[in-house]
């Protein structure tokens, strides 16, 4: 197997590396499966031009851009068409529903606790989701204006998410918030 070929000390450098780039550690673990998965089928591919870490890490780079892109084509179709989001909530059944009712109070819970302007800007961004001219409008402010305490919120939200994600239980990283989002 492919993990043989590693040794558990490279096995640890891609788990940390991963790592390094998914916030969920459940989610990690499944990208290290895949990518090991991966290696091992494409190993008769492998003409020793780098390391065998180096080749694998790539791997693991490209499976990384496919979970974010399957992770962004269904925020893309469950907008648009929010029925099959009941239908696949009852296929993978109260597991994914408590997970995401986990991270629904900690992202509230790290909204109490910003400013009334960070808590209020990342609300009509994500919530209501205004572009920044619409933005810019409601608060009477230039479009740069908007961009800058949009990116000074953010900043505050990971921060306080962080605080919240290492004083609570759960896995879930503001990344993925991010990530799912944007």
């Amino acid at each position: 197997m492919i993990q043989e070929l590693l040794g558990r000390e490279t096995r640890k450098t891609l788990v940390g590396w991963v790592s390094l780039k998914v916030g969920s550690q459940a989610d990690v673990e499944e990208i290290v499966q895949e990518t090991l998965i991966s290696a091992w089928e494409s190993l008769p591919l492998f003409k020793g031009r780098s390391s065998l870490l180096t080749w694998v890490m790539s791997i693991a780079r490209h499976e990384i851009a496919d979970f974010y892109r399957k992770k962004k084509i269904k925020q893309v179709v469950f907008s648009r068409l929010p029925f099959l989001k009941e239908l696949v909530d009852k296929a993978l059944g109260p597991e994914l529903a408590y997970q995401e009712l986990e991270t629904k109070r900690k992202i509230l819970k790290t909204f109490k606790n910003l400013s009334e302007g960070y808590s209020k800007i990342l609300r009509l961004k994500y919530i209501e989701g205004l572009s920044m001219k619409e933005i810019a409008t409601q608060l009477n402010v230039s479009v740069k204006a908007v961009e800058s305490r949009l990116s000074r919120a953010r900043l505050a939200f990971r921060k306080e998410y962080a605080v919240k994600s290492a004083t609570t239980s759960g896995q879930e990283s503001y990344r993925s918030w991010f990530a799912a989002i944007d």
